[in-house]
């Protein structure tokens, strides 16, 4: 058993993450442990990024310990890139979170500040990047223990001693540093030499508005009243660009750390404000303010272009079809309404499937050579015995559920093949009949071989009327 992580106090008194538990006790005889659980410190440190939300849209995951925020263009409303790191900091620690902190042109640059540099030279100003680094040991560039190891066997173990050496002879040495990920490729990195690339945990929307408080919110009519002022610029945004919104996400970020978010879909593109905040009202029932909420963001995740209609001519109004649609969606669930729709099957139990508001078929087709098919189809076609005066003439009497039917009139067959092209399917060929009894009462049959032993079985699928 090793550590996997250590705090500040364990880390002052020599503990080191990837030492034994055995000689972690043999150092500190009253060490406290806990079980690991790296699934949970994952779900924590994502949790975590989403609250960083409210400093800059631009969060990402470093590693299973550390988080990158690209802060460019957000510190001036925090009061300045020091101020902003005091207010993360405090806001830091009154979670319990014990943080390091370092701000820097590069994120490579930032994450070698924090993890490695004394508190007093973790802000770095621009143009100072290259001094601020320098007496950094060569781990803050990353690198895996073995090669950190031999770079101090050989004398270098500063940054500075590494850039100070010649390209040329680090490649005679080390013959793989500057391919992949090697070393030269870290150090271009954290000098700022080569770009590298953030993979935030929300990608950054083009329609997201902000709300923050000047009082923590206690109560949900304020929010109700806060969700106003946002949807009335969200959908000013959108009808300048001629667009409408289909999915809305609203983030609720609360004082003591908690995030909640909240997801209302829409049949269709709108940019009706009324409809969309009656959508998100219905979300914030189920939010509970805690201590406080001091910031709002509203996004609208999914956003397409939103035509002109014509309103109708009686009362002006828009189809209240969809309206209704989007309330019972949001207040039964998205999974909750369903339509169905033709997905181009001749097989009858694959002909349709069931499609979410506004989500066009896969495969729309129709077939108007097709006979009239019965109003009810069971879902699984039921047994018969059938009697016919020669093999593939039309049934002349059948018995289902234990009950005689003797067929009066007879129409097909209609014959309905196994896709050619699916050379896996199980389906058998199948010869539809449309029959009606002595007493009228119609219904749909088929024959089918489906053991292949050439005896074919009949089978009820459908009734008329």
């Amino acid at each position: 058993m090793v550590l996997t992580a250590v705090d500040q106090r364990a880390e002052q008194a020599g503990l080191l993450p990837g030492m034994r538990l055995v000689d972690a006790r043999a150092l500190v005889a009253g060490v406290a442990v806990g079980t690991a659980d790296p699934a949970a410190d994952q779900q924590a440190l994502t949790r975590l990024g989403l609250w960083c939300g409210r400093f800059t849209p631009r969060v990402a995951c470093d590693g299973t310990d550390g988080l990158l925020l690209d802060v460019t263009g957000c510190s001036h409303l925090f009061g300045g890139e020091p101020a902003m790191v005091q207010t993360v900091s405090k806001r830091l620690t009154g979670f319990g979170l014990e943080a390091r902190l370092g701000l820097a042109d590069t994120p490579g640059a930032a994450r070698a500040l924090a993890r490695f540099a004394p508190e007093c030279r973790r802000i770095v100003p621009p143009g100072n990047l290259r001094e601020a680094l320098a007496p950094l040991p060569v781990e803050a560039l990353g690198v895996t223990r073995d090669d950190a190891l031999t770079l101090r066997h050989l004398g270098l173990t500063t940054i500075r001693a590494i850039i100070r050496l010649p390209r040329t002879a680090l490649l005679r040495r080390f013959p793989s540093c500057g391919a992949g990920n090697g070393l030269l490729q870290r150090l271009d990195r954290i000098l700022g030499d080569r770009n590298e690339h953030l993979s935030p945990l929300i990608p950054p929307p083009a329609y997201r508005w902000r709300l923050d408080f000047a009082e923590p919110v206690m109560h949900r009519e304020g929010l109700e009243a806060a969700l106003v002022n946002v949807m009335a610029r969200a959908t000013a945004a959108l009808k300048r660009d001629h667009r409408g919104a289909r999915r809305l996400v609203l983030w609720c970020f609360g004082i003591d750390g908690s995030v909640t978010e909240h997801t209302v879909a829409a049949s269709r593109p709108t940019r009706d404000a009324d409809h969309l905040r009656r959508l998100l009202v219905g979300e914030l029932e189920t939010v509970d303010p805690g201590f406080g909420i001091d910031a709002i963001v509203l996004h609208a995740a999914s956003v397409e272009p939103l035509s002109a209609r014509q309103l109708s001519l009686d009362d002006g109004q828009q189809d209240h079809l969809d309206l209704l649609i989007d309330r019972l969606a949001a207040r039964l669930g998205a999974g909750a309404v369903r339509r169905p729709v033709a997905t181009g099957h001749r097989f009858p139990e694959q002909a349709e499937r069931l499609a979410g508001p506004g989500e066009a078929p896969a495969s729309p087709s129709s077939y108007p050579d097709l006979p009239p098919r019965p109003l009810r189809l069971f879902e699984r076609p039921e047994p018969l015995q059938v009697i016919a005066l020669i093999p593939d003439g039309p049934p002349r009497l059948f018995i289902w559920r234990r009950v005689r039917f003797r067929i009066a009139r007879a129409a097909g067959p209609e014959r309905i093949a196994p896709e050619w092209w699916a050379p896996d399917s199980c389906q058998a060929t199948r010869d539809y009949w449309r029959v009606e009894d002595t007493d009228g009462h119609r219904y749909w049959l088929y024959r089918a071989d489906l053991r292949g032993d050439g005896v074919p079985r009949w089978f009820l699928h459908g009734l008329y009327g």
